[in-house]
């Protein structure tokens, strides 16, 4: 499965140092009704070529190819592939909430995200401070996730994991396209 992504407008990626310039470029573009088309396109299907956008849309391959090309610098979109888990051999989804005692949650979050089995990290508000979500292909490799790995990550006070039984809702087109004005 392939699609179009739109990058919130402040979001920073893990390691890219660079959020606030990417928040700062992403206010520059402005975003019409053709931008939102194209990426409607894209999401149904990222593998569409310019020229069949461009055929939708009555617009020309290289319109198509300038405005996707805008978009991606100013860190608007990003056209990428999802896999499905299972069909990679993971059947085990679960989600973690960490606590963290002294040390930074950012420090331990980054840590945490070095780790293979966790494919998102996020420093949340409420009671925890990160919450993480892992992919395992077996449930018996959850042990040694959490007792061998995790526990060698100084910082951490406590985890709280919780197995997903069921996907409901796998959606990574879910960031709006909304105008956005030149500063």
């Amino acid at each position: 499965m392939t699609g179009a992504v739109l990058d919130p407008k402040h979001r920073k990626a893990a390691g890219d140092g660079n959020g606030l310039e990417r928040g700062l470029m992403a206010n520059s573009v402005a975003i019409d009704d053709v931008d939102r088309n194209i990426v409607e396109l894209l999401r149904e299907n990222g593998r569409c070529t310019n020229q069949q956008i461009a055929d939708s849309l009555g617009l020309t391959a290289a319109t198509v190819s300038s405005r996707i090309r805008r978009m991606e610098e100013a860190n608007l979109l990003r056209v990428v592939a999802v896999s499905d888990f299972a069909a990679h051999g993971y059947n085990l989804l679960m989600e973690v909430a960490i606590e963290v005692d002294g040390r930074p949650a950012s420090d331990v979050a980054a840590e945490l995200a070095k780790f293979p089995e966790v494919f998102a990290a996020h420093l949340v508000s409420g009671r925890y401070d990160i919450d993480i979500l892992v992919a395992l292909r077996e449930f018996d490799d959850l042990p040694h996730l959490l007792l061998e790995k995790f526990s060698q990550v100084s910082g951490i006070r406590s985890m709280v994991p919780a197995i997903a039984v069921d996907v409901l809702k796998y959606q990574f087109d879910v960031a709006p396209i909304e105008e956005r004005v030149s500063r």
